[in-house]
Formats: C-alpha cells, structure tokens, sequence
C-alpha cells in the first residue's frame, strides 16, 4: 500500500516501567522511608510482607514494538494478562509517554480504555458529548448535527440531563461507545469496553464498528478477552506476549496461536484446586478425578461418535436429588451445547465412580472444553451447588469421519460448531401440485 494509506506506524517502541512504591503520599513518609534504606534497615511505611525492590528494578511493560496499521483495518490485539496490550494502546491514546520508539499516527484517535474514560462526573451526559467533541477538535455545530443520533444509539434518553456520576458502569458503556463511534475521528480504539454491556448492545456495537470500517473508513484497535468478538468484528490479529508481538496475520490463526497453546487435551485428569470454581465453598459431594474413554491415547473421537468418561468422587454425606450438568465450549469459549443428567440419589462414601456417557456426535470437527458441574436439584429455585471442574481443564478434540466428510473443512466462524443431518430435497409429486393448485 502507499504511504497515505498507512493509519498508525509504531516502530522500536518500548515502555518501561520502576517497579514498588514511588513516594508514600507525604513528605514525612517519604523522608522516614529515604532514611532507613540510608541505614539499610526495613522501611517502616512498608506493607507487612511485601516485597521491596531495589531502586534499579524496572519492567519492559513493552519491549520493541513494531507495527504498521492501515486505515479501514479492524485490528484484534489478545494476550494474556500482563502481555501488554493495554499500555499499547495507552501509548497510541497518549495517556503516558514511550520510554524510546516513535508513533506516528494519520487521523484523530477516540478512545475507550475503561469505563468512563474523558468523562466528568459531575456534567450530565448531553454536557460530556459536548465535552468530548471538543477535546477531538469539534466544533460545537458540528457536534449539534450528531447529538440525536448520539443519544438515540446510547438507549440513554431517559437520563441524557443527569450527572454521569449518577449512571451504572451499562450505562456509562452505552453513551461513551455511542459517543466514540459518532465523533468524527479516524481512528477508534477499544479496549475490553463491552464486556460491561448486555448482550443485545454488544451485538449493536460490534454492527456500528463493522460499518464505521467499511463505509467510513475508519480504522479499529480492539483488545478483548472473548475471541467470538475478535472473530466476528476484526480482519486481522496480533498476538502479544511479555511485552513483545508474537503473531500478526490472519484471525483465525491467530486464535489458534494463543488458545491452541493453552488446551492441554489428556485422558486422565486427577483434579485439584485449581481446576475448580472457587466460589464453591465446602461441598459435600467432590470430584477427584477422570478417565475419558476412546479409541486412541488421547481424547479424541470422530465426528458421529459418543464421548463416555468415568469420574472418581467422593460424598461426605448421602444427597438426595443429585444431579449432573456439562455445558461444551468451542476452544475460543464461544457456547455449544448444554446436557444435564436425571437427578438420583448418591450414598455416602470416601470413593465411588460414575459414568457419564454423552451424545457428541453433531459436534463438528475442532477443539473443545467443558464445565462439569455436580448440583443438588430442587423445585423450588434454591439449587445447591456442589463441585464444578472449569472449562479448559477437560478438553478433547472432534476430528472428520467417512460420515462426516467435509472436503475443504468446517469453517466455524461462518457455519458454527453443530453439523445437522444431512438436507432433505425432493420434488413435488404432480398430481399434488395440480390438486393444491385447484
């Protein structure tokens, strides 16, 4: 492409930070704490066992970033956490300065780094789209052509004349998304906003970020946790870990790169604290371990194939109306199916085994997890849970079958993740055509 089509240029950019506390708050405590690392003696404004680093420690929060971005691209940036992609984009908003490298950027940047971003407490929400129209250089007629659309899109009408400080963190998403997309800026920048919305305005946002691309032209940074989005919204992916940029091309591969490292698929699993939901607190019925049963040494089966695994447990006291639930995720965490078992009684011992046997046949080909979770029924809304083992701890892989034979592949991100039975077309015998027709 020429160099007029280039949106952001990032070349050599590193961002270091000093690691422990800079400056206690006051000049007395500051004072005592400079005296006793004179003395060599333990802070006294400390934390009680906190670490203390040497005034040298530092942090490369990015470590040499380079980077070319194309005006109309929509931009996915995933990692794990710490990986640096928030301090990426804080970089590019220019909240904080780079420690060495240059950024050149071709437009004006709307940001959303975090709920509320720009906005002032106390103005009321038609007073922050003023506020925030002008920071980007807006004049005031400019920003009354696009006010009603700004609050219609918001869903925010209602409350558009009170203080935003009075708005839930929903509807503070609302309006600022809805202002973000509107202004006139070249370049949008989103980072983890919409996992505070509902589900019916993510979809809307994700539409108006897909037409802002391609009818106007504007170029997308957006950093999420949930892949579906990243599929959905974005054409290309880079990955970033410690700091440095470890993948950069197409989306999908790009997924796979950064999940497909995290799935460890094996047979038997002996669970322990960590595969569990910590919110679940002393339960009386525990999974201990699993054994998934299949062809191979590892989990995988063919697509119209059943997937039959034996769980160890342990049950402290005798349960009444136990029963069993497992919701299957696609790799990326993107929902595929939920089953639940009948409920039936469970004695007391210290370990019995149960199998569980489960229709995967329609799954098509692809990694997978699942949650496992134990409950004690009930009719009235009172449900007790038990154990549950979370996703990514059990996993396994559906791979194609003479039955299911795709050719070129299953493309999950445009067909899903259920393949159905194969379609049913016939003709219409004449004579009934003729007889509906009279």
């Amino acid at each position: 492409m020429e160099e007029k089509d280039i949106a952001i240029q990032i070349t050599g950019l590193k961002k270091r930070y000093r690691l422990g506390t800079i400056g206690g708050g006051t000049l007395r405590g500051d004072l005592q704490s400079w005296w006793a690392r004179v003395r060599h003696k333990e802070d006294p404004n400390s934390k009680i066992g906190s670490k203390v680093y040497g005034k040298n420690e530092t942090f490369m929060a990015l470590d040499g970033i380079d980077l070319t971005v194309y005006k109309g691209e929509r931009v996915g940036i995933i990692g794990h956490n710490g990986a640096g992609k928030s301090t990426l984009l804080k970089l590019l908003s220019r909240v904080t300065g780079p420690t060495e490298g240059e950024i050149k950027l071709d437009g004006r940047i709307s940001s959303m780094l975090e709920v509320g971003t720009g906005f002032n407490g106390e103005l009321t929400g038609r007073e922050n789209v003023y506020l925030n129209g002008a920071i980007l250089g807006m004049t005031k007629a400019e920003i009354d052509s696009k006010i009603d659309k700004i609050i219609e899109f918001s869903e925010c009408a209602q409350f558009i004349d009170t203080p935003v400080k009075r708005y839930s963190s929903g509807m503070y998403v609302k309006l600022a998304f809805a202002v973000a997309s509107h202004l006139d800026s070249e370049i949008l920048i989103m980072d983890e906003v919409l996992a505070v919305g509902d589900v019916a305005f993510q979809k809307k946002c994700l539409e108006k970020m897909s037409q802002v691309s391609q009818d106007e032209g504007r170029t997308i940074l957006y950093v999420s946790h949930n892949m579906n989005t990243i599929r959905q919204l974005c054409n290309r992916c880079i990955v970033m870990d410690h700091g440095k940029i470890v993948f950069n091309g197409d989306v999908s591969e790009g997924i796979d790169r950064y999940l497909g490292n995290k799935m460890v698929a094996q047979n038997a699993i002996v669970f322990h604290k960590d595969h569990k939901n910590k919110f679940i607190k002393n339960p009386d019925f525990i999974f201990e371990s699993l054994e998934m049963k299949s062809r191979l040494n590892v989990p995988v089966y063919t697509c119209g194939e059943k997937m039959e695994m034996v769980v160890t447990y342990r049950c402290k006291k005798a349960i009444e109306n136990m029963a069993f639930s497992m919701v299957f995720y696609f790799y990326d965490q993107s929902p595929v199916s939920m089953t639940t078992s009948e409920r039936f009684n469970i004695e007391q011992t210290e370990q019995g085994k149960l199998v569980f046997s489960v229709d995967i046949s329609h799954f098509a080909p692809g990694k997978y997890t699942m949650d496992l979770c134990s409950y004690e029924a009930s009719d009235f809304a009172d449900t007790k849970f038990h154990d549950m083992i979370v996703k990514n701890v059990i996993n396994f892989e559906v791979t194609e079958s003479p039955k299911f034979n795709f050719g070129r592949g299953w493309n999950h991100s445009l067909w899903g993740h259920i393949v159905s039975e194969k379609l049913e077309v016939g003709k219409m015998d004449e004579r009934e055509d003729r007889s509906s027709a009279e």
